[in-house]
């Protein structure tokens, strides 16, 4: 599919497998490996973003990707996330949604929503924001009414 496609119809929360359809290079050749790394991967779907226009030019409407953390002794240092945008040359496939009865923690800025968190259940989200110290998210139940559209809201946090 699309990448327009996934910006319309895939829930934030969902992992997404995106490829640009060449052979995986053998792991001698580093340079090519890192390369292919770059255009095949899977995230977890965690923004989308309407087209945004510019006085020169307008961007095209996009998503984002978390794709991991390198972490040192319980300590997130760096957040993988990669954007890509409506007009993206990449296939992409929803490889799982997130399972009814999941809890989003989300964070509204911009006009945008974020997905912050995705939990087992409401106790997890709850005690999740607490730990991080998100004043101003809210949480979502999957599955339920409004929830599969960014700014739908049941519960505040």
């Amino acid at each position: 599919m699309s990448a327009t496609t996934i910006i319309d119809s895939a829930p934030l929360g969902a992992l997404i497998r995106y490829t640009d359809g060449s052979p995986k290079p053998p792991a001698r050749f580093t340079k090519k490996l890192a390369a292919w790394e770059r255009s095949n991967g899977v995230g977890r779907l965690v923004k989308k973003e309407p087209p945004r226009a510019y006085q020169t030019w307008t961007a095209p409407a996009s998503f984002t990707l978390h794709e991991g953390n390198f972490s040192s002794d319980g300590v997130i240092l760096v957040t993988i996330m990669r954007s890509h945008s409506a007009d993206s040359p990449l296939v992409f496939e929803v490889a799982e949604e997130p399972t009814p009865g999941q809890v989003r923690v989300l964070l509204d800025f911009g006009g945008n929503t974020e997905l912050l968190h995705l939990a087992e259940s409401i106790t997890a989200a709850e005690l999740w924001i607490a730990r991080e110290g998100y004043r101003n998210a809210r949480i979502e139940i999957v599955g339920t009414a409004d929830s599969d559209r960014a700014g739908g809201a049941d519960l505040a946090a």
